[in-house]
């Protein structure tokens, strides 16, 4: 240990009075003598923060930091820049282009600044009515300087005897921005400068940023990629701390202090909901006012074949069904081009939940397969088992029940370690939230204490397993033959269930029973209700586990099933529409 980074700290141990201090990996003092740790710590100026850059000079040292300075002058859209460089960074593992940071979402967010003007315009908002200087600064310094009408000079100095700039041969990259020492200017209510004024903003016309909404941009950036990543992906991947979301200001820079007003924008604890995610997403590409996006076509990952196909992989299903929900795509018109490709300037505004649009489609193919009506399915399962049990060395038929007790074992214990997961999730942060920099060292004491019992507890109760993180997949189970409790069904025969007729195969049951049996009667946007006591069991354990997969509530997969139905059998919809009531309906 290098004894002269210990010099400057001359205070004695509370337990043994000695001074003899050294430093921990985490740049924490503690007593050679008797080991104790102390809240004090060796702070410096590290230029690891800045990324994509390269160093002209080299300063005397790292400067130490003085005990007045209380971090850096720092505003909220740096906040939230940072937070999406992160976000796009976690993609980037995750196996997206990197088109997605250097190009789609860099652009997306210097449009997102200019068009609540904050940056890149001639008159951008100010701050407690004087020139928000540093956000000028720092946003010019950037590589984005050169792109809208800014200096091109890059160049930025940031501490006496250093400066850094940028490579002109490296791709312009989605830079965290480093802001000026903190000055008297800094809201004493808040670590940012702006973080009370832009609590109260309210703009007419305005898309305020929030956390959720950083999530809506990246979406936005994957949809224009068309990149293997759907929406319920991407939140499940935040489920698993794979991407920042749940306290996203850990990942801000020591020098960038968050408290008070600044907790209420930057701390999200609330796991991210579909709906509003996805809201969110309309309202950010309408304020962004983008332009038609890149055609949906049959070769894309989001088209309704290709993620039936993985749909039916994930839900251990026959892969002879994948020619049944192509037939269905085809006949209601969900695959072209022009229903799939979103616009979010155009006079009608389609979207499409990709997901959940091809999960829907697999449950109207069983119901056209099983009626789902508590009887049928149970009756051609007990008609499979014969034919299984008499025909051993061919190809097995497919039985429902057998699959039901299958996927309900499996889900249920899913569904059991997903719920303790959550229940378990600590919502403590590393770095604590405190009203005021006053406060600071009151909560980092507390912290501290809160760590130091949870680990004499963990010595009382003996050491817990750590559980290993498993690799990111677009699949949340593994379906082989070798596990005998969970069979495979993917290469069982659908023989049992069609018939032929002339030159092609018609389903056995003739039957089709629509989902919508009431419809919303007050002033909102669904299709329908669901209420479960108006459907069968079959038909809920569906929606349930269905739902599950996508992280989506069962209202929401029940209004899609609704919808694909009434494109595929739109006069009948429309007649059970006027009654209102259920009615089975015969399709041949």
């Amino acid at each position: 240990m290098d004894l002269e980074e210990t010099t400057s700290f001359t205070d004695r141990c509370s337990q043994c009075a000695a001074v003899s201090w050294g430093l921990t990996d985490e740049g924490k003092y503690y007593c050679t003598s008797c080991h104790t740790v102390t809240d004090r710590s060796e702070e410096v100026v590290s230029t690891a923060v800045i990324p994509n850059t390269k160093i002209n000079s080299i300063s005397k040292g790292l400067r130490k930091r003085r005990k007045h300075e209380k971090g850096w002058d720092w505003y909220v859209c740096e906040g939230f820049q940072c937070i999406l460089y992160h976000q796009a960074e976690a993609l980037k593992t995750l196996g997206v282009g990197p088109e997605l940071k250097n190009e789609v979402l860099h652009s997306f967010w210097k449009r997102y600044l200019q068009k609540s003007k904050q940056a890149y315009c001639e008159n951008p908002v100010r701050t407690r009515g004087k020139k928000a200087k540093v956000l000028e600064d720092s946003l010019q310094c950037s590589d984005w300087a050169s792109e809208l009408e800014l200096p091109s000079d890059t160049t930025c100095p940031l501490e006496s005897g250093a400066e850094f700039q940028s490579d002109p041969e490296i791709p312009k990259p989605f830079p965290v921005t480093k802001a000026s020492p903190k000055s008297a200017a800094a809201d004493v209510c808040s670590g940012s400068v702006d973080g009370v004024d832009y609590s109260d903003w309210k703009e007419k016309g305005i898309l305020k940023m929030t956390v959720p909404r950083t999530l809506a941009l990246c979406y936005l950036s994957l949809l224009w990629q068309r990149e293997t990543i759907t929406l319920s992906d991407l939140l499940r991947f935040v489920e698993e701390d794979r991407i920042p979301y749940i306290n996203a200001f850990q990942v801000f820079p020591e020098e960038m202090r968050v408290y008070g007003r600044d907790k209420g924008i930057f701390a999200v604890e609330s796991w991210p909901d579909y709906g509003d995610i996805y809201k969110n997403m309309i309202e950010v590409a309408i304020f962004l006012d983008l332009p038609r996006f890149p055609d949906i076509t049959e070769d894309c990952y989001l088209h309704p074949n290709i993620l039936c196909m993985k749909y039916l992989l994930e839900l251990n299903l026959p892969d002879e069904m994948h020619s049944l929900t192509c037939q269905v795509v085809k006949m209601t018109g969900i695959g072209e081009v022009g229903f799939l490709t979103f616009d979010p300037i155009a006079e009608k505004k389609r979207t499409v939940r990709y997901d959940v649009q091809a999960v829907a489609v697999i449950v109207v193919v069983l119901k056209l397969l099983f009626l789902l009506d508590d009887k049928l399915e149970w009756s051609y399962s007990g008609l499979a088992e014969a034919y299984n049990e008499k025909h051993r060395e061919d190809k097995p038929q497919f039985e429902f029940r057998k699959w039901y007790q299958v996927m309900k074992k499996t889900f249920d214990e899913k569904r059991r370690k997903w719920e303790e997961a959550r229940a378990k999730y600590s919502w403590k942060t590393e770095r604590p939230v405190y009203r005021s920099h006053i406060d600071k060292s009151v909560a980092y004491k507390r912290r501290e204490m809160v760590k130091n019992l949870q680990k004499q507890f963990s010595a009382l109760v003996g050491s817990t397993p750590v559980v290993e993180k498993k690799d990111p997949s677009s699949f949340q189970f593994n379906w082989t033959e070798e596990v005998a409790d969970c069979p495979c069904f993917h290469g069982h025969s659908l023989q049992g269930l069609l018939i032929k007729k002339g030159q092609s195969l018609i389903t056995k049951n003739s039957l089709y029973w629509l989902s919508t049996q009431r419809f919303c009667k007050s002033y909102c946007k669904h299709v329908t209700t669901y209420e479960e006591s108006n459907f069968s069991l079959s038909y809920q354990f569906i929606l349930s586990i269905f739902s599950f997969l996508l992280r989506v509530k069962t209202s929401v997969l029940h209004e899609e099933v609704s919808l694909i139905e009434k494109k595929l059998f739109e006069k009948k919809y429309n007649e059970l529409k006027k009654r209102s009531r259920p009615k089975k309906v015969r399709r041949h």
